[in-house]
């Protein structure tokens, strides 16, 4: 009898563990696959929004602006968004609020971009949407005062200097 009790609480033991196992498996699978899904809708999205910005692509610029004729930085990003019905707000310090915060080495296809150009006023005054992050080499359009809409990179050095924070809005 005292041999067979050890017995019978290892043998518990183990049979506790295996199933305790099988039903960690079953849930890690299941969240993996919502995620992704949810990955997959989102980078869709942030895809179309990102071509549709493409389309106004050598549009000059036009303070307040938010169409073919003329277009203003944060109209470029009203306006795409738009388009998936996000409704972000008109101006770019305001767009800032919005989301979540994100590093600039995890910003991907459809997150924002946010810039202080002025120096001498410490706001946000310019917006971007990602174009692209590969390799650590992120570009973004946006619409300036002296190009209209164009896509830079953020390694030229006016726009690395001015850069503030990145943004995930989808």
């Amino acid at each position: 009898m005292k041999k067979l009790l050890p017995i019978l609480l290892l043998s518990l033991f183990l049979a506790s563990c295996g199933s305790s196992k099988r039903t960690t498996d079953s849930r890690i699978k299941k969240s993996r696959t919502s995620v992704s899904n949810s990955e997959k809708t989102a980078n869709a999205q942030a895809d179309r929004i990102v071509e549709h910005a493409k389309k106004f692509q050598g549009t000059k610029y036009k303070f307040g602006g938010t169409t073919k004729k003329g277009m203003d930085c944060s109209g470029l990003i009203y306006t795409a968004f738009l388009t998936e019905d996000i409704a972000l707000p008109r101006i770019s310090r305001d767009m800032a609020k919005q989301g979540k915060r994100i590093s600039l080495l995890k910003a991907q296809a459809g997150d924002l971009v946010f810039f202080q150009t002025n120096k001498s006023r410490k706001v946000i005054n310019h917006v971007g949407l990602v174009v692209e992050n590969v390799r650590g080499e992120l570009k973004f359009i946006h619409s300036t005062t002296s190009r209209g809409v164009i896509i830079s990179s953020i390694q030229e050095n006016y726009w690395n200097l001015a850069f503030v924070e990145a943004r995930r809005i989808i």
